[in-house]
C-alpha cells in the first residue's frame, strides 16, 4: 500500500478508537450509577419488616445486578475492541514507517526532518491510546463509585480573558477560544448542565466580583502570563500584572464551590500546583503554549466534562486532541491535585 493509504488507515483507526473510548466511558458512568442504586436498595432493605416488601426490593436488586452484568460485559467488549484496533494501528504505523524509510532515501534533509517529526507524534499518539486502554481496563476491574446524587444539577465555568492592548504582547484570539468551548459543549450529552460565563478585558478586581456573584465550580484563566504573573488589564486597557501569590490568596479566600482551576496561560504550572493547597485540582502549562494549542486543549477539556467524564479523563482527552491536530504541545499541560484527591474521582456533571 502507499504512504497515503497507510495515513488514511491510521486516521480512521485513531477516530474509531476515540469513538470506542467514548462508548466505554458511557458504560463506566452507567456502572457507577448502578452501583449507587444497588447500594441504595441494600440500605433500604434493612428498614422493612414485611416479607413482601423485602422480596420486592430483592427483585429490584436482582434486576439491577443483571443490568450491571450486561454493562460490565459491554465494558469488557469495548476494551477488547480497543486493544484489537490499537494492535491494527501499530501494524499500520510500522508499515508506514517502512514505506517512509524507503521514500526517505530519495528525499532531502528537510523532508527527512518532517518525516521524523510525523512518526514521533504518531508513536506518541499510540502510546497515549495504549495508556488509556490500560487505565480503563484497570478501572473496569475496580470501578470508581461516585455518589451522583450529590453532584450539582448545573455547574458554572467562569472564564477570565483579559488580553491587554500592549504592543509588546501578541494579540490573542481569546474570543475564538470561548466560542470553540461553547460549540463543543453544545455537542455534549449534558450541555444544559454546564454554564460558561466569560469576562472579557478582565481587570484584577473583577475576579473577586465574579467569584462572589457566580460561585463557579471551575475557574479558567486565559491570556498571557509567566512563572510569576498573569497579565490582566487596567482601566485604560493596558497591561496590569497580578502575581501568583495574589491568585493563590484569592483561591484560598474564595474556594467555596470551586473544584478546578485551569490556567490556560504560558508557564503557569507553578501557579496551578500552588492553588491545589485549597482547590481539588488545577491545570497549568509548564512551557509556553501557542494560541491554537490553548484553544484546542480547552475546547476538548470542556467537551469531555460535558459528557460526564472525570477531570483526569477530560485532561487526557484534551492532550489527545492536540496530538490528533498535529500540534506538538501535548506535554505542555500538567494536571495537579490536592493531597489525597484522585483526579479520576472528580466528576463535575451529574448525568441526566
Amino acid at each position: 500500500m502507499s504512504v497515503s493509504t497507510y495515513r488514511t488507515n491510521i486516521e480512521r483507526l485513531q477516530k474509531t478508537i476515540a469513538d470506542l473510548e467514548k462508548q466505554r466511558a458511557q458504560e463506566h458512568t452507567k456502572i457507577a450509577k448502578l452501583h449507587n442504586e444497588i447500594s441504595s436498595i441494600d440500605r433500604s432493605i434493612t428498614k422493612y419488616t414485611s416479607i413482601s416488601s423485602i422480596q420486592s426490593k430483592q427483585t429490584q436488586k436482582i434486576s439491577k445486578l443483571k443490568t450491571l452484568g450486561q454493562a460490565q460485559d459491554k465494558l469488557a467488549d469495548y476494551s477488547k475492541k480497543i486493544a484489537d484496533k490499537t494492535a491494527e494501528l501499530n501494524r499500520n504505523m510500522y508499515s508506514l514507517e517502512k514505506e517512509l524509510e524507503q521514500a526517505g532515501k530519495k528525499q532531502d534533509s528537510i523532508a527527512k526532518t518532517r518525516r521524523d517529526t510525523e512518526l514521533k507524534h504518531s508513536r506518541a499518539m499510540t502510546e497515549e491510546v495504549q495508556k488509556q486502554a490500560r487505565i480503563h481496563l484497570q478501572m473496569s476491574k475496580s470501578p470508581i463509585v461516585v455518589d451522583l446524587a450529590k453532584l450539582p444539577s448545573e455547574i458554572k465555568v467562569v472564564i477570565f480573558a483579559p488580553n491587554p492592548l500592549d504592543p509588546s504582547l501578541d494579540q490573542l484570539r481569546l474570543d475564538n477560544e470561548i466560542r470553540e468551548i461553547a460549540i463543543k459543549l453544545r455537542a455534549s450529552d449534558y450541555r444544559d448542565s454546564v454554564k460558561v460565563i466569560p469576562y472579557l478585558a478582565t481587570q484584577p478586581l473583577d475576579i473577586l466580583q465574579a467569584l462572589n456573584e457566580q460561585k463557579p465550580h471551575i475557574v479558567h484563566f486565559s491570556g498571557h502570563g509567566n512563572e510569576d504573573e498573569i497579565a490582566f488589564v487596567d482601566p485604560d486597557g493596558n497591561t496590569k500584572l497580578v502575581t501568583k501569590e495574589a491568585i493563590v490568596q484569592v483561591m484560598q479566600s474564595m474556594s467555596g464551590n470551586i473544584r478546578l482551576v485551569l490556567f490556560n496561560t504560558c508557564l503557569s504550572s507553578q501557579q496551578a500546583q500552588l492553588v491545589t493547597q485549597y482547590i481539588d485540582a488545577a491545570i497549568g502549562m509548564k512551557n509556553e503554549i501557542g494560541d491554537e494549542a490553548a484553544r484546542i486543549f480547552a475546547a476538548q477539556f470542556y467537551s469531555a466534562i460535558g459528557f460526564g467524564e472525570s477531570a483526569q479523563n477530560a485532561f487526557n482527552q484534551a492532550k489527545s486532541a492536540l496530538m490528533l491536530s498535529g500540534i506538538p504541545e501535548e506535554n505542555t499541560p500538567e494536571l495537579f491535585t490536592r493531597e489525597g484527591i484522585n483526579a479520576d474521582e472528580i466528576i463535575l456533571v451529574r448525568p441526566i
